[in-house]
């Protein structure tokens, strides 16, 4: 056996975005990429603020001490001290530079406080649909995925979530700005998922921790905002990292962030930096660890999405598909016309459109668009999806 078993199977169940991220490499080797309209992806097009690459040079420049060196597990002190005191500022809470750990992205930030957290045959909560990686970030650690149905419109159904809450529970994971929806929860419903997690907590006997997954924290339109959770919830932690909100994503810059008013808050900070070590990351980047630290507040321009997505979403309503409008990220997820979404991504892929099935997300009847692409492939493609939007309008 060339690999193991279990590796096996996870490749047949692998994430769809990938698959069909290498289909429409394919196709646009064949058709040629202006023939192509590739919505696979959630890679940022906005390039970087330009401090990015002011801040990096002078980095570059200055003379620092072991600049490329080992540094301690959790990451560089000043870096630390400057993300705990910008976390403060979005949670209404004072945050010590213990709470933070660097970490490789947001994904390395989920891996490190699953293993941190989980005890084999422990099940994470997520709402559906979800993003396609959770699976796996949970099994890596002994843990199993749980998920509940998120409520209309993609909003936090916390009922649906205290209904599959059980002894087995110890994280609830939530995604928000929501990949793949777009949905950003409200404060009222982040307030009674805390009071929700609080009581199960005591019938249980035991802690529940809330994971907030918030990479697309920064990405928001028309007013909306992203509520706060740790003053709503004190066994709460946060994964973030700065590949959306300063189009990084291939720099793996992240970090995980703990409630200071978590019981046992000293052991677990210590048990994120050591899973940060023997996980193998070790230490997110030294550069970026030096560039994050020095842009606080800076962004992309975020009015540049907000365009994308009036123009995708407009085209799609024209064309007669069924959308709700987003609040953040960088994704829509209308609903499918027919019930088989993947027979109809694969009918949106012949037309050269590649978008990723509803079901690698645990929301089967829908398809992904991810909007984060050039302008043209958006206008481009708006003639398709009417063509094709015009097609199932003449069969209903």
């Amino acid at each position: 056996m060339c690999i193991a078993e279990k590796v096996k199977g996870s490749l047949a169940r692998a994430s769809w975005i990938r698959k069909m991220f290498e289909a429409g490499t394919a196709l646009k080797a064949r058709l040629g990429p202006e023939n192509v309209f590739d919505f696979t992806l959630g890679n940022p097009d906005v390039p970087p603020p330009p401090e990015v690459d002011a801040t990096l040079a002078a980095i570059a420049g200055e003379d620092i001490a072991l600049k490329h060196g080992y540094m301690p597990n959790a990451g560089y002190l000043e870096t630390r001290q400057a993300v705990a005191a910008a976390i403060g500022e979005d949670q209404g809470v004072d945050v010590p530079p213990e709470a933070v750990v660097m970490t490789c992205g947001a994904g390395g930030a989920l891996n490190v406080i699953l293993k941190t957290i989980l005890d084999p045959g422990d099940a994470v909560l997520v709402p559906r649909p979800y993003f396609v990686e959770y699976d796996f970030y949970a099994d890596n650690h002994g843990g199993t995925l749980v998920t509940a149905p998120a409520g209309p419109g993609f909003t936090l159904d916390v009922e649906a979530l205290a209904g599959a809450i059980t002894a087995a529970t110890r994280a609830v994971l939530i995604n928000s700005p929501n990949n793949p929806t777009g949905a950003v929860y409200p404060e009222d419903a982040i307030a009674a998922l805390g009071a929700l997690l609080r009581a199960k907590s005591k019938e249980f006997g035991r802690t529940i921790y809330l994971v907030a997954d918030e990479p697309y924290r920064k990405i928001v339109y028309d007013g909306a905002r992203v509520p706060p959770i740790f003053p709503h919830y004190e066994h709460s932690l946060l994964a973030n990292s700065w590949s959306k909100e300063l189009s990084l994503a291939g720099e793996r810059i992240g970090y995980c962030a703990l409630n200071p008013r978590a019981a046992d808050f000293q052991t677990i900070a210590a048990g994120l930096v050591f899973c940060n070590r023997v996980l193998g990351y070790v230490n997110a980047p030294g550069l970026m660890q030096r560039l994050v630290a020095r842009l606080r507040g800076v962004t992309v321009n975020v009015d540049v999405y907000r365009a994308k997505r009036d123009a995708l979403y407009g085209g799609l309503i024209e064309a007669g598909f069924k959308v709700a409008k987003p609040q953040g990220a960088f994704y829509l997820f209308p609903e499918s016309p027919i019930p088989d979404d993947v027979a109809f991504v694969r009918e949106l892929q012949d037309a050269n459109i590649l978008a990723v099935p509803g079901s690698g997300f645990g929301g089967p009847g829908h398809f992904r668009l991810a909007y984060c692409v050039h302008d043209a492939t958006i206008a481009r493609s708006l003639p398709v999806f009417a063509r094709i939007g015009a097609r199932y309008r003449g069969r209903a």
